[in-house]
């Protein structure tokens, strides 16, 4: 079931993108930084955040956490997203996803750049 709902997800942002919905970079952000988040999200010592989502072209994604998809739709305000990021327990005191700010996991420019990055999405 989890993979169904994965997949349409999958199919309904690639159907998207032809209708106007773009998946360019945000204008606030240079694309150094925004490969620089692209790359943290991927290392496996510092975000791994595909080790639980799926996030765009990245290579064995995990299905624990939602698929980071339309986050300017979902977060229209990049401020929440980063606090998400900084400390998920914050919203949802359940939630699975490490506080990586509040831990030190990650620095305060690895979570900007890595902000920047999924805001593309």
């Amino acid at each position: 079931m989890r993979k169904t709902v994965l997949s349409l997800a999958v199919l309904l942002a690639f159907s998207l993108v032809p209708m106007g919905y773009s998946t360019s970079s945000h204008a606030d952000a240079s694309a150094d930084v925004i490969a620089e988040g692209k790359d943290l999200t991927e290392n496996r010592r510092k975000g791994n955040c595909l080790s639980c989502h799926l996030i765009g072209d990245g290579v064995f994604p995990g299905t624990h956490g939602p698929p980071l998809i339309f986050m300017k739709q979902r977060f229209p305000d990049k401020a929440k997203l980063r606090a998400r990021i900084w400390d998920a327990t914050a919203a949802n005191p359940n939630s699975m996803m490490p506080p990586f700010g509040r831990h030190g996991i990650l620095t305060d420019e690895e979570i900007d750049k890595i902000t920047e990055y999924i805001y593309t999405l």
